[in-house]
């Protein structure tokens, strides 16, 4: 089954792209009669095989088409397993890791399959407000009629609570304490008070379905460090980088093949080979150590899957605009640079040392195309 795109989008939400996925397993849970939680969209099982693929066009549309569910999440599969028990029940889920690690991704997909809308999402940042979070007034029906609740306007933790469905909280660490604090009644208690109301409406209870998931980076932590109060509320993942060589090859071939299609209408003519020698390097220089066992530096930056998906879609567009379409080790060497160092120049100094340490003994044995990269290396710092 086709995932649904759109020309004019940039990007389209989870439950919007994948929406005939989706379908077909709530079909599915019908046919097989599971049942879900209350206030979820799907099955456990069902929200596991949405998030990890079901393996084989093995899924039928309630028309009686074969329909595929393709794996979106990559990394361990019990991970995916005990977020969804954590969903289920009374606690939050705080996902952690290195940046670029897909936490956000997997938030998305949870949300989308539980609530069938991963859109009620909070960005934390150092000028989120409460009102961001919780409501806000329409203030021209507020001076005109008074604090009626036909004046309010739900932020995405009361709309959450009153429909029942998955908030999202973005970089949570990155909010100021008094906003993180708002928190703590809505996952304790699951109400949020409405002083400037009366009866029922001076309180927001929260429905079946509603929790709350957030994503916090490591390298952020001491920022707005959470409360202990508040990790009480949460059940804690951390989200490891990907450590299969293999797997990382597959996300970033499928996220660079979908990223230049929507640039440029086609597919990047990316080789294998060439595909091996990007992401090779991260993953590498990412761990401090080669395939083959030698120890190399690390950088200060972040060397992540989604990095190098970065490097890859640029190449890919360098290619087809300035070159003949092929990306070769050039292209990557032209953009490598750029993500590795970041803002501190010594990082140039980690890549420059790798290609003497991994790069060079490859290019001398002639193994696949490390002797073009090797001979790209004056175009790190270009």
């Amino acid at each position: 089954m086709p995932e649904q795109t759109g020309s004019e989008h940039v990007r389209l939400p989870a439950e919007i792209r994948f929406a005939g996925e989706l379908a077909a397993l709530r079909y599915e849970d019908e046919r097989l009669g599971r049942v879900p939680p209350p206030g979820w969209a799907l099955s456990p099982r069902a929200v596991e095989t949405f998030i990890l693929g079901s393996g084989a066009c093995d899924l039928v549309t309630p028309d009686g088409e074969p329909a595929c569910v393709t794996r979106k999440f990559y990394g361990h599969d019990v991970l995916v397993q005990r977020c969804i028990v954590t969903l289920a029940s009374d606690r939050a889920l705080l996902l952690i890791g290195e940046p670029g690690t897909a936490k956000s991704w997997l938030s998305e997909l949870l949300a989308a399959a539980i609530s069938g809308t991963s859109a009620l999402t909070v960005q934390g940042s150092a000028g989120l407000t409460e009102d961001q979070i919780k409501y806000s007034w329409n203030y021209a029906l507020l001076l005109g009629r008074g604090p009626v609740p036909e004046a309010l306007v739900p932020a995405p933790l009361h709309a959450g609570m009153s429909s029942g469905h998955v908030v999202r909280f973005e970089e949570i660490t990155r909010a100021p304490h008094e906003v993180q604090d708002t928190l703590l009644m809505a996952l304790s208690d699951k109400v949020v008070p409405v002083p400037e109301l009366t009866d029922e409406h001076a309180v927001v209870r929260a429905k079946r379905g509603f929790n709350l998931i957030a994503t916090a980076n490591t390298r952020d932590r001491g920022v707005n460090e959470m409360s202990a109060a508040l990790k009480r509320r949460f059940n804690f993942e951390t989200v490891p980088p990907i450590d299969s060589l293999a797997e990382e090859l597959t996300v970033v071939r499928t996220q660079v093949d979908e990223a230049v299609a929507t640039e440029v209408g086609a597919p990047p003519a990316l080789g294998d080979d060439v595909l091996e020698l990007l992401v090779t390097t991260f993953h590498e220089i990412r761990r401090g150590r080669t395939l083959d066992g030698v120890k190399v530096d690390r950088a200060s930056t972040v060397m992540s899957t989604a990095e190098a998906v970065g490097v890859g879609v640029n190449a890919a567009l360098h290619a087809s605009f300035f070159g003949e379409g092929a990306v070769t080790a050039e292209h990557l060497a032209l953009h490598l640079g750029g993500t590795a160092v970041k803002d501190d120049p010594d990082n140039l100094k980690v890549l420059e040392a790798y290609f003497e340490v991994a790069v060079k003994p490859r290019a001398r044995r002639e193994v696949g195309r490390w002797a073009d990269l090797w001979n790209a290396r004056r175009l790190l710092g270009s």
